[in-house]
């Protein structure tokens, strides 16, 4: 049956209140119409029985409200009432004479079997279950991962204060070590089409973190002892133990709404603050690599001079902050098609 349009003229509507009860539309909301800003409310008696679930949708300017038909009967009048409502006009967009609504049905039931037919003849993905079960794995292994990191450390800080600042390395590098090699298939995923995730985001965040982890770091005994390691660790593993189980339950087409909102809000606090963290980390590390020339390169003659890794550092600070731009805004864009203002939820 085609479904019945009811397009409300109210601006700015907030607190809306719609229902079907006993074949009556009940509908309430506060917002600006014809009498300005007031709660404006009606009901309507529909001529044959409907649906009592109903869909709405909200915008700047009207809500527009969706109902079904019990059965696919033309109607000859809206409402049960003789007399239309002085406040009820026909939408001339949306009307259909009683041919062009048959009409209009049976074009969707051709296309409804044209689909089933292209769906039938497309060839299902044999290892679709094997592949959920991969990422699904992967996922679960990285949220232990970080999760193990990130109780560990706040543990120790409890315990030892201030302290448990100067040896986080030494106590939580091995685990930082397995998580963040693991994390190269996060490139290597989207590269095969197993998610449908861009590689550029993946790309920046896998290698910027692993040049600090591993050259940084890793290859630097003064930098290990240095409070910076605590705080780009604590904020990497703040950041994952809400990113990987949201993707992990979304392997299974399971969805909690409370780690829904964590995993695409945690991040503009946190994102910023270890871009921060790691920035200092390169600029504490570049006098180091400056007196011990680690990773230089000597060119021979006649072009006689030294590559510097801490001359790249420095350029490196700035594309820090370059980089967490470009995923700032690419986790803005996946918060506003999730959760974000723009988008409103059928009721």
């Amino acid at each position: 049956a085609l479904p019945i349009y009811l397009r409300v003229g109210l601006s700015d509507a907030q607190h809306p209140d719609i229902s079907i009860i006993d074949n009556v539309l009940h509908f309430k909301a506060q917002g600006h119409g014809a009498k300005g800003e007031n709660t404006y409310e009606f009901n309507l008696e529909f001529l044959e029985p409907v649906k009592p679930k109903l869909a709405y949708k909200l915008t700047e300017r009207q809500i527009t409200i969706t109902v079904k038909k019990d059965d696919s009967v033309w109607w000859s009048r809206l409402t049960k009432q003789e007399k239309r409502p002085v406040f009820l006009a026909p939408d001339f967009d949306r009307w259909l004479e009683e041919s062009d609504a048959e009409m209009e049905l049976k074009a969707k039931e051709e296309e409804r079997i044209n689909k089933v037919r292209v769906e039938s003849r497309l060839r299902k993905d044999p290892f679709a279950n094997l592949k959920k079960g991969y990422l699904f794995m992967y996922n679960l292994v990285q949220f232990l991962g970080f999760s193990w990191i990130f109780v560990n450390m706040t543990v120790r800080l409890l315990i030892f204060g201030k302290d448990s600042f100067y040896d986080t390395f030494n106590t939580m590098a091995d685990m930082m070590y397995f998580c963040q090699i693991l994390a190269v298939l996060e490139i290597i995923n989207p590269l095969l089409g197993f998610v449908k995730t861009g590689v550029l985001p993946a790309v920046i965040q896998v290698c910027g973190r692993n040049l600090i982890l591993f050259v940084i770091f890793g290859s630097l005994e003064e930098m290990q002892n240095r409070a910076v390691v605590f705080f780009v660790f604590y904020i990497w593993s703040s950041i994952e133990i809400f990113r990987y189980p949201f993707y992990m339950l979304s392997c299974i087409d399971t969805e909690w709404k409370l780690l829904t909102w964590l995993r695409y809000s945690i991040w503009i606090p946190l994102y910023p603050l270890g871009g921060l963290a790691e920035a200092v980390a390169v600029i504490q590390s570049i006098p180091v690599f400056s007196k011990n020339e680690k990773f230089s390169i000597s060119l021979p003659h006649p072009l006689n001079f030294s590559i510097r890794l801490s001359i790249f550092l420095q350029i490196y600070v700035v594309m820090i902050f370059f980089g967490l731009f470009i995923n700032i805004r690419h986790l803005y864009k996946q918060r506003r098609r999730r959760i974000g203002p723009g988008k409103r939820k059928m009721h």
